[in-house]
């Protein structure tokens, strides 16, 4: 039975495609029709898995005769050479999802690894780590769930769920002012206004125009400080992000957390994290 939602689904297909999985020259040339094998997904190294379930749902939805089961859950801190997921099918349907079905994997749990390196670098801090938009195209629902599973939470899904006001909205704007005001009379009252500012004048504009969450920019460490001590004495129950170029650093990520913003907005959750190494086995 398909586990994943409609959207998925149509990404399983789309990637089986692009593969060439259902015309397999290599394996129908060398694999008889009737045989049927076994075999296990492993980790290769420590870290927090994702993409479990969605690389099951694609052994199933290319071949409903294969038998999958799940050792562990996604979000699961697995251990070097620990199996994931057995499997048991038509040889053939297992040597054509493979690559398919480990790229799921290796690509989710790299992020949620990463992820969880950068929650556990600011432990016992007040900041939270969150995710951009950064992400890969078609991808961003499956990212960020596995960012989630990673241990840090997300920031907007999408342009249309969220107010974000960066540095070319305010100049196509005409200053911060204008552009608060304007969204101010647009948005429905529930949505917050953040704002982007580089500078502690620009901080001070987005204060004075109401915003209620502002981001703090390529700051260095100083600046940042500085900008959190203005809007903690001036409007306390103001939310501040940390961004721009922070990395993944953990003595970097630490210090900017130290600085006493409430979130750290990090792109190279989703758009750098190395590739979880996934491999399949067969024992038959």
């Amino acid at each position: 039975m398909l586990q994943s939602y409609k959207p998925a689904l149509a990404l399983i297909q789309q990637a089986l495609e692009e593969d060439g999985a259902f015309s397999d020259i290599t394996t129908l040339s060398t694999v008889p029709a009737e045989n049927w094998s076994r075999g296990r997904i492993l980790a290769r190294k420590p870290g927090v898995i994702a993409g479990l379930a969605i690389a099951a749902d694609a052994f199933r939805f290319f071949d409903e005769r294969v038998r999958v089961e799940l050792l562990v859950q996604d979000g699961a801190v697995v251990q070097a050479n620990e199996d994931l997921i057995l499997l048991e099918g038509p040889a053939r349907s297992l040597l054509s999802v493979e690559r398919t079905a480990l790229n799921f994997i290796g690509r989710l749990s790299g992020i949620a690894t990463l992820t969880a390196h950068c929650v556990q670098a600011i432990e016992g801090t007040h900041a939270r780590i969150i995710d951009t938009r950064k992400t890969t195209p078609g991808l961003r629902l499956l990212e960020k769930e596995a960012v989630r599973l990673g241990g840090g939470q997300n920031h907007r899904f999408g342009l249309n769920d969220g107010v974000l006001i960066k540095d070319n909205h305010i100049k196509a704007a005409g200053g911060i002012t204008q552009a608060v005001a304007a969204t101010r009379r647009m948005v429905p009252h529930l949505l917050k206004i953040e704002v982007e500012c580089e500078t502690h004048d620009e901080v001070r504009q987005a204060l004075a125009a109401g915003a209620e969450v502002l981001l703090l920019d390529n700051m260095d460490v100083e600046m940042m400080r500085q900008a959190v001590a203005m809007i903690r004495q001036e409007a306390p129950q103001v939310l501040i992000e940390a961004s721009g170029d922070i990395g993944t650093n953990t003595e970097r990520l630490q210090l900017v957390a130290q600085t006493g913003v409430d979130f750290i907005s990090l792109g190279a959750l989703t758009h750098s994290a190395p590739n979880f190494n996934i491999s399949l086995e067969f024992n038959s």
